[in-house]
């Protein structure tokens, strides 16, 4: 090597050094040289190689330490052309990460969901009018002038839309020189909206819920406000004004919704009130709109988000307000990868960037009721319906006094009520959370249950496809004719029901009414906003549906709700299972009378008695929160104390019984924090693999992070085909 090349190869290495957090599981950010020319900087999102591939990965925070030296690092590839990650957000992945001990690359990955926005979107090709004219002027190319004689360029398209005639017109005026070829910059995926477009329509309690929340907004800096209101009471149109006032100071909004591919109709409501609907983002987009939706996030285009939990960590440019709609819905909990609750990290995230966080619910949790009395959070209730709506009379139906016939499911009272609503040209709604047509199949003569092969539960028979399937793992099976085991024909029998069995039952009775079964089994997200729409339009007589339903939908002519089976959550060790009912059977209930109508709710139990359905149909959630906050303070179950489970897989029982039992045995003393198990799972076995779990427990000041991790380190070394999950605040014990 000559002397110029070594000088070449010494210049090439003594380059500055940066730490880049690379989406893989890796415990911290790699060192990586940064090439002479290239600008870089903390949150700056890169493309570096790792191994033999190029991956995406951002500039952290921090500097290169000397332990590495600077000829063995790879270069940085390049550096997007795209805003950096600020330092809110670099930070808030750094708790989420912490908190949930989780790697911080799998973090930062749920911020870089849309690596083809990384890039600017091009340049649209447009044509702007000049002074020459045509040698010859026709209707259509006066039209086209007289179209663009504005002053602004238009697309091709576009402007033969608006005159009215073809492009090819369009074309033939280009090359006579009347139209120029300008570039311009793509549209926006939403129009703006306007905080005053429509006035706001609020009374009495409204108009002092959104006054209180606007002083709130108003001050500045973070707060945390619940609005507790019943449903039907306006909370939507309150927040709206708090997201009005945030509009007008220039900042960005994200509105956090549990099922917004389905909530078409808070889009209306919206755009109703805003002039334009805001950006979505959800599973179901399509990936080049979710692009544009990334990168104007990232630019500030798009100025309000109505989104999933994963809405939460789109890099904003400038965010002053999260609302999060429905926040006792446990689809705000993620459990995959990353085990995280969207409502509590929305809180953090707020707190990090020094901005307002709105929670709402009919229902609120049981964490939030406290943080609210505990003045946490700055609670705003709502006590009436919005317009006077009066609230549905709600009943229980014992099913020891009045039992359904032979082989229904469906009890003669509730089949009364329903057979007056459809009389009166209004709707009912039949509720049971469960899908399919029924959760068993056995075989009458020998006993045969159909059971998953992968999964410790039952074949679920979907009869409208002509399947038993597993609703775990995804496996399915035409339905049998016979009993493998025995071999009879023509003695499998469904045990118990699901939605598809009761509308059956419920064409039975009522053969002429139009029903309509709701689950997301049985249609794609596109469909079911289609049916939903229709049913608000009163285009159904009948409708049977899952707990989708409850998700806030109007329905104006909806007068009578029916739920099928009210005891089916309280069935299980659960700790949470009594909150659960109350909030879905409560939401479910909700959808009744909703625009004045006189409605009537009623729920088929064998548990009258139970505290959940006398709070129910009383009214009186106070005195069923009293029970519950009561009884959770005395488990020092949350919010009084912490929980944080531990799932240990693997391909045989005894790897996963033998690593839960070594982690069980590595786990430190501390004082205030215990550990319960290892036992099996209730589903001990998932797609083929045997479960366990240890939950431990702690008082709320316990740092279950560090006990976590240090049990974990001093652990046994995870070989061959274990994995462990770890979920701090669990919501699901399955």
């Amino acid at each position: 090597m000559t002397e110029d090349s070594t000088d070449l190869f010494d210049d090439l290495f003594a380059r500055r050094v940066v730490p880049v957090l690379v989406p893989m599981p890796a415990p911290k950010a790699y060192s990586y040289a940064v090439p002479e020319g290239m600008a870089v900087e903390p949150g700056s999102i890169v493309q570096v190689p790792l191994g033999p591939r190029q991956v995406v990965g951002v500039v952290w925070d921090g500097t290169d330490d000397g332990s590495v030296d600077p000829k063995k690092l790879k270069a940085i590839t390049r550096a997007f052309d795209c805003p950096p990650l600020s330092k809110d957000m670099r930070t808030f992945l750094d708790w989420v990460a912490a908190y949930t001990v989780s790697p911080p690359g799998l973090v930062a990955r749920m911020a870089l969901r849309a690596p083809a926005a990384f890039d600017p979107e091009p340049m649209i090709e447009g044509l702007r009018l000049t002074d020459t004219r045509p040698e010859r002027m026709t209707p259509a190319r006066q039209r086209v002038i007289a179209a663009a004689d504005n002053g602004f360029a238009w697309t091709r398209s576009g402007l033969a839309h608006a005159a009215g005639t073809s492009s090819s017109v369009i074309d033939g005026l280009a090359v006579q020189g009347v139209f120029e070829t300008i570039f311009m910059p793509p549209p926006p995926v939403v129009a703006l909206p306007d905080p005053d477009y429509a006035e706001h329509r609020l009374e009495g309690p409204q108009k002092q819920a959104a006054q209180d929340l606007l002083d709130s907004v108003d001050v500045g800096g973070f707060s945390v406000s619940l609005i507790d209101g019943i449903t039907g009471s306006g909370k939507t149109e309150v927040y709206f004004e708090a997201i009005a006032a945030t509009l007008k100071a220039g900042r960005q909004v994200l509105i956090l919704l549990p099922e917004i591919a389905l909530t078409a109709s808070f889009l209306e409501r919206f755009q109703d009130r805003f002039g334009s609907k805001p950006a979505e983002w959800h599973s179901d987009l399509a990936p080049r709109t979710r692009e544009k939706v990334w990168r104007q996030v990232t630019e500030g285009g798009v100025r309000v988000v109505a989104g999933a939990r994963s809405a939460l960590f789109l890099p904003f440019e400038n965010l002053g307000l999260i609302i999060v709609d429905e926040e006792h819905d446990p689809a705000y909990k993620q459990e995959d990868r990353v085990f995280y609750n969207a409502r509590d990290m929305a809180v953090v995230r707020a707190r990090i960037g020094e901005f307002p966080v709105v929670l709402v619910s009919a229902t609120p949790s049981v964490e939030s009721r406290v943080n609210g009395d505990l003045g946490r959070y700055k609670p705003i209730h709502l006590p009436t319906r919005f317009g006077d709506a009066a609230l549905p009379d709600l009943g229980l139906v014992d099913m020891r006094r009045h039992p359904p016939e032979r082989g229904g499911f469906l009890s003669p009272v509730l089949l009364r009520h329903i057979g007056k609503a459809v009389e009166r040209g209004e709707q009912a709604l039949l509720f049971l959370n469960r899908r399919g047509y029924a959760p068993l199949t056995l075989c009458r003569v020998c006993g045969h249950r159909f059971q998953c092969p992968d999964c410790s539960s039952w074949l679920v028979e979907h009869r409208f496809r002509g399947q038993i399937q597993c609703h775990h793992c995804g496996y399915a099976e035409r339905t049998p004719e016979s009993c493998p085991e025995c071999g009879t024909f023509d003695h499998l029998v469904a045990c118990g029901p699901g939605v598809e069995r009761i509308a059956e039952e419920v064409d039975r009775h009522f053969p002429d009414a139009r029903t309509i079964v709701l689950s997301s089994d049985l249609m794609g997200v596109k469909r079911l906003r289609l049916e939903l729409e229709a049913i608000a339009r009163g285009e159904a007589d009948i409708v049977v549906g899952t707990q989708l339903v409850a998700k806030g939908h109007n329905f104006p002519m909806m007068t009578f709700v029916g739920i099928v089976d009210a005891d089916i959550g309280l069935a299980n060790g659960d700790p949470r299972a009594a909150e659960r009912t109350f909030q879905l059977l409560s939401q479910v209930t909700g959808r009744a009378g909703r625009t004045g109508l006189k409605s009537l709710g009623l729920l088929q139990t064998y548990q009258p008695q139970h505290p959940v359905m006398q709070a129910i149909v009383s009214g009186d959630s106070q005195a069923f929160y009293e029970r519950e906050i009561n009884e959770r303070e005395k488990a020092l179950l949350p919010p009084f104390g912490r929980l944080a489970s531990v799932i240990v897989s693997a391909d045989t029982r005894a790897d996963a019984e033998g690593h839960a039992r070594g982690l069980r045995q590595a786990a430190p003393k501390v004082s205030g924090i215990g550990i319960l198990g290892p036992a099996e799972a209730p589903l001990a076995l998932i797609r083929g693999r045997h479960r366990f779990r240890l939950l431990v427990h702690g008082r709320r000041n316990s740092d279950m992070q560090a006990f976590v991790k240090t049990m974990m380190a001093n652990g046994p070394k995870m070989r061959g085909s274990v994995s462990v999950q770890l979920d701090i605040d669990p919501q699901s014990f399955l």
